[in-house]
């Protein structure tokens, strides 16, 4: 029998990976659901991922890759006039309602790094590209507040997730406004 030629067979199973977690979360993740998802033979999975770990962290440079651009879509769009935190309020919305099914597989997966050492480096990575891209966008005026600005961002983004509540606008403004006042705040500083 001759081999079929599928050149794009690792990244439809990285895909189903990622669309298995999305649908069943981590624990639903193995060589044989994943050979399922994607419609391809179980010895697919083991000959483009050894264990595993390395299938996980597939799926996750893949969610961070699409949630990085995500993030710099949002940074090009920040209207310079608005309070920066209005804008970040913005992002925390739209996270939570038109990307929430990215958004919960994203803190999935981050989640994953406290049980799975492998992933650590990967989520690691992904925070201080997103703490650079701040920077880089001068929207703050020093790491130490790019950080802190991320940290509120997943501490109110994974409240709302786990309570269901809805994101009130005036108050993840008003949180961010704390970290990020208005006249004379970082902001203006980093654009100065």
């Amino acid at each position: 029998m001759a081999r079929r030629h599928d050149p794009d067979r690792r990244q439809r199973i990285i895909d189903a990976a990622v669309r298995l977690i999305a649908r069943e979360g981590l624990a639903a993740l193995s060589h044989r659901a994943v050979a399922a998802e994607a419609d391809v033979p179980l010895g697919s999975t083991t000959y483009h991922f050894a264990d595993r770990d390395e299938l996980l962290l597939a799926a996750l440079s893949q969610v961070n890759d699409a949630w990085l651009a995500r993030f710099e879509d949002w940074l090009a769009g920040v209207d310079p006039a608005a309070p920066l935190a209005a804008e970040i309020a913005r992002l925390t919305r739209e996270s939570l309602t038109t990307h929430r099914a990215s958004t919960e597989i994203e803190y999935e997966l981050y989640v994953a790094g406290l049980r799975h050492p492998a992933v650590r480096p990967l989520a690691a990575a992904c925070l201080d590209a997103m703490a650079a891209a701040l920077l880089r966008h001068r929207l703050v005026p020093d790491e130490a507040t790019a950080r802190a600005v991320l940290a509120l961002a997943d501490g109110l983004t994974i409240q709302l997730l786990l309570t269901g509540r809805p994101s009130d606008p005036a108050q993840v403004t008003d949180a961010f406004a704390r970290l990020l006042p208005g006249p004379g705040s970082p902001r203006e500083a980093a654009t100065d």
